[in-house]
């Protein structure tokens, strides 16, 4: 499973791709929607991981009103 191309393809953006040695670091952002999405497919990509070719159950997910501070 690469957690970066499933960022990308779940909408997310890769800001920075950088190495240190042997290390690599990548930062990314999105949307709450996007976000949502790199959820779903790493459940789903777990499930499948794991033989369980069940669609992943999608969570309810209450919208809130932000006050005005």
């Amino acid at each position: 499973m690469d957690l970066i191309d499933m960022a990308r393809a779940s909408g997310m953006a890769v800001l920075l791709d950088g190495r240190i040695g042997r290390e690599e670091y990548q930062s990314v952002c999105g949307s709450l929607w996007a976000l949502q999405q790199f959820a779903d497919a790493v459940r789903q990509a777990t499930a499948d991981q794991n033989g369980n070719q069940k669609p992943a159950k999608k969570p309810r997910t209450t919208h809130r009103k932000r006050s005005a501070a």
